[in-house]
Parts: structure tokens; sequence; C-alpha cells
């Protein structure tokens, strides 16, 4: 279904066997989306493509809401299983790396980081993902509720950028790992495209692909961390390794706030696409079955995998040392997999492509995220938009190969300063204005494609933008701190972003929505 403007009645959502799409201003009757663009690009000549590939089973649904009468409950637990999937992979590693490569923690402090500041990210992400049954929307979709039109492009455009980040670093990983197999062999450069390739595929035909293959393809690489755990150990962990080396004092805090804000951003980066993967579940679906499938898919296998990475840090053997002395952690990983030489070297590809099952998400919801910019991007099929993005990242990653570290980094610690006034934002307009006896009385879903209907959005802006002068005045990042990061910290700051980011948020986004409604009613 088209997403250009219409009537209030033909805003009716229809049965399925006749739904109301539009076509520039004619409206056009349709049984499903995919009739609409095999209409609409019948006059360019590419009608024909279009009905071949939909035929085929490449998804047509972009951003439109799925109708009640459309869903079903065959993906239930897969909030569970998806989640597991998409973050028992090597891509999660690194999170737990950083915290003695930066910042000197020792496993212990590690541990008990990734622990606390991994469950509020969980809570925060699982919210956002209990809203897709009920709303049967997108993520960036639901943000017009409450940052209006406007508010929801810029949101889309922030999330955008995520998702294109996390697949950076995803291929880059994982060409680095398929590099290391056979050093001199496989180009970096051709690692990152073929990881790319793959990616691209499940996500090109769309939601049931992704569905099915996430179902899955959690099991080999839940198998493949426990080999590493077991030969990490044989290689020997020693828990007092950074010992000598962490900060105390108020360093020490310092360096566990920004650690924290890191692991949190590695969490709530799910959030801006969380309910992208169950909209298709019935809308009585009960919230809490699907945030605490949701949270357990996510607490449990990135805390695992983040712990893990930090434990291969306390490996001491000069040998392990020196594989990882540029920063790869591909090379280290191949380090600790050599003492089964070929058998080694099989497990490596595997933990190598896992990548794929952690770039899904990330390239199905970025072109989804471009599609919620506005009516003419939606026009333009799902696919393509997937297509571009592939097209994005992977040149991307290219150009960026020699820095991953310092990319992987930066990026997560800014990711977590955004989502976390996004989360707030959302969860107040939820819990305070769309309750059922709140000021709003609850949603009405067909007004998610107008803006006449939907809020003017300055409330959620303005909030917004508190948010980010949060952010700002409490960051403390290698290009700036800001004043409040920089009294946190006693050398270099503590990085308070994320928590500010929030807190702003929360204190003034309810006075000025109460506002906004007082004075529109929407």
């Amino acid at each position: 279904m088209s997403t250009t403007s219409s009537t209030d009645e033909e805003r009716k959502i229809a049965p399925p066997e006749k739904h109301v799409a539009h076509v520039g201003e004619e409206p056009v009757e349709e049984s499903a989306p995919e009739v609409a663009l095999v209409t609409r690009y019948d006059r360019f000549g590419l009608g024909n493509i279009m009905a071949k590939l939909f035929a085929s089973g490449v998804e047509a649904r972009g951003v439109e809401r799925v109708p009640e009468d459309q869903r079903d409950g065959e993906f239930a637990w897969n909030n569970l299983l998806m989640w597991w999937s998409v973050n028992t992979v090597l891509t999660t590693i690194p999170i737990g790396v950083l915290a003695q490569e930066f910042y000197t923690l020792t496993l212990p402090h590690a541990i008990a980081t990734i622990l606390c500041f991994g469950a509020l990210g969980a809570i925060a992400t699982a919210f956002i993902s209990s809203l897709g049954p009920k709303t049967g929307l997108r993520t960036m979709i639901i943000t017009r509720f409450s940052s209006g039109y406007i508010g929801g492009i810029l949101y889309s455009v922030l999330n955008i950028l995520t998702q294109l980040g996390f697949s950076v670093t995803a291929v880059i990983l994982g060409g680095q790992t398929l590099a290391s197999i056979n050093p001199g062999t496989l180009p970096l450069v051709v690692g990152i495209i073929i990881i790319g390739v793959l990616s691209l595929i499940p996500c090109f035909i769309g939601y049931n692909m992704v569905h099915y293959y996430e179902r899955y393809a959690w099991i080999v690489t839940f198998i493949v961390m426990l080999f590493l755990w077991g030969l990490g150990g044989r290689a020997g962990f020693d828990i007092n390794a950074q010992k000598p080396l962490e900060d105390t004092g108020r360093n020490l805090s310092a360096d566990v706030l920004s650690f924290g804000g890191i692991v949190f951003g590695s969490f709530t980066g799910w959030a801006p696409v969380a309910a992208d993967y169950n909209c298709r579940l019935p809308a009585d679906t009960p919230a809490m079955k699907v945030f605490l499938l949701t949270f357990f898919g996510l607490f449990i296998p990135i805390c695992f995998v983040e712990i893990l990475g930090a434990a291969l840090m306390t490996i001491t053997n000069p040998d392990y040392v020196a594989a990882f002395g540029d920063g790869n952690t591909g090379s280290l990983l191949a380090k600790v997999l050599s003492p089964w030489k070929g058998g080694g070297k099989f497990v490596l590809v595997l933990l190598a492509l896992s990548v794929v099952a952690n770039n899904i998400p990330n390239t199905y919801s970025a072109g989804l995220s471009i599609q919620a910019l506005g009516r003419p991007f939606a026009m333009v099929p799902r696919f393509f938009w997937t297509l571009l993005c592939f097209v994005v990242y992977t040149v991307a990653g290219v150009a960026g190969r020699e820095h991953f570290s310092t990319i992987l980094s930066n990026f997560l610690s800014i990711l977590s300063y955004w989502t976390a006034f996004f989360i707030v934002i959302v969860a107040e307009e939820h819990f305070i204005f769309r309750r059922k006896n709140g000021p709003l009385g609850g949603y009405n879903f067909d007004d998610w494609d107008s803006p006449k209907k939907l809020p003017l959005g300055f409330a959620g802006v303005i909030a917004g933008c508190c948010g980010v002068a949060g952010a700002v005045v409490g960051m403390s990042e290698v290009w700036y701190t800001g004043p409040l990061g920089k009294d946190a910290g006693a050398e270099f700051g503590a990085d308070l972003g994320f928590e500010l980011a929030a807190g702003f948020a929360a204190v003034t986004y309810p006075p000025l929505r109460w506002l906004e409604i007082r004075l529109t009613g929407r």
C-alpha cells in the first residue's frame, strides 16, 4: 500500500481483498502492496520485472501498516531466536575487547559493567520491540506518534546513519577474519565484499526470509563461541592481567562509565529497528511476552559474547598479544583457534560468516528507514533501498578497513546518545499521553501517514534537541569532552552522554507535549 495522502474514508483499513493505494494523486484499488508497485512501475516498463520478483517471494510491503487481518503468530518465538542469532556473532566480541584495549579494566570490572549496563539497554530495547504487534508499524513510523511527521524524518536520518555504521563495522570485521585465515591469499577488500553480498541476499528477499535465516543461524555460532571459550581457557585466562594497568579512583569510575556507554549502545543500537521484526504478529499478542523474549534474546547472548571478548584480552602469552598488536580482532581469534590447525581455520570461516546474521537487520531496516523519510521515498520499492544501502556500507567498509577499533569505539559511544533520548520520548508518549485514561486515550493507527492528524512534533523535536544538548555537555570522546563529562573524570573525563541525553529529554518532553496537546488537540 502506498503512503501518499488520501481522504479519511480511503484511509480506513479495508479487507484483504480490497485495499486502497495511491499512485500520484489517483487512488488505485489493490489486493496487496505488490499490485500497487506493479501498477505504478508498469508505466516505466518495469511492471513485469516487479511482478516476477514478487512472485518469486521478494517482499513488496515497506513501511505501510500491516492490517490486523493480515497478521499471524508464526514468528512469535523469533523475538528470542532472532536476537540470539543476531548477537551471538563475531561482531559482538570486539565490544568486550574494548574494555581492556581502551579502558584498561580488569576482567571482573569489565564483566560487572557489561551485566549492569547491558540489562539497562536490554530493557529499553525490549520495550520498543513490544510496540510492534500493538501498532503493526515499523519502528521509525511509530516515532511519528510522539514527534510528528518531521520528527519522524529526523529520527529516520539518525537511524539510517546508525544502521549503516553498524554495517560498516560488521563487514570490516568479517573481512578481517576471512583475510586472516590464510594471510596473503585473500585480500581484505574481497573479504569485505563477500560479507556484504551474503548479507544482502536475505534482506533483498524480505521479512520472511530474514526470520527463517535468523531462526537457525544461532545454533552453529553458539557452538563456535563455546569452542573459543575452551581454547581461550587452554591458552590461559589471567583475570589479573590488567591489574597493574587499571586506573584507580575517579579515573576508574570514568573508565567504567565510558565503557558502560559503549555497552549500552550495543544493546540500544537495536531499539530503532526492534519493532520492524514483529509488526506482523497479532495485535493481541501479550506485550509482556514480546518484552521478555526480546530481553533474554538480547541480554544472554550479548553478555555471553562480550564477556568472551574481554576474557580473550587477559591471555598473556606473547604470541597472542602479538596477534592483536595492530588491533585486529580477527588475527587474535585466528591465533586462539590455531591449535586445531585446519579445523581451526574451518571454525574461523564459520565465525567470519556469522557476521551475516548480525548485518541482516542493519541492511533490512536501513532500507525501511529510507522509506520512512517521506512519501516520495516510500513509493520506491523497499528492495531498491536495501540494494543501495549494501553499496554504501560496502564502499565505506573498504575505505575504513584499517581503522576498525577506532570506528567501533567512537561509533558505539555516539550511538548510545541518540537512542537514549529516542527511547525516553517514545516511552513517555506511550505511558503518559497514550495510556487508556491519558490525555489522548490511545492511538489511532490509521493516522500513521496523515501529517494533519499526527502531532505537530515540536515537543518531540525540542525534547530531542535537549537530549542532544545533554549528550554534548556530558560526552567524553577523543575529539571532544563536554564540561560535565570533564568534571566527572580526573584526567580524561567520563562519558555521561547517554545518561544526560536521556535525562534532559525525560524532563523536557512531558510539559512540552502537554502544551502541544493543549494547543493543537493532537
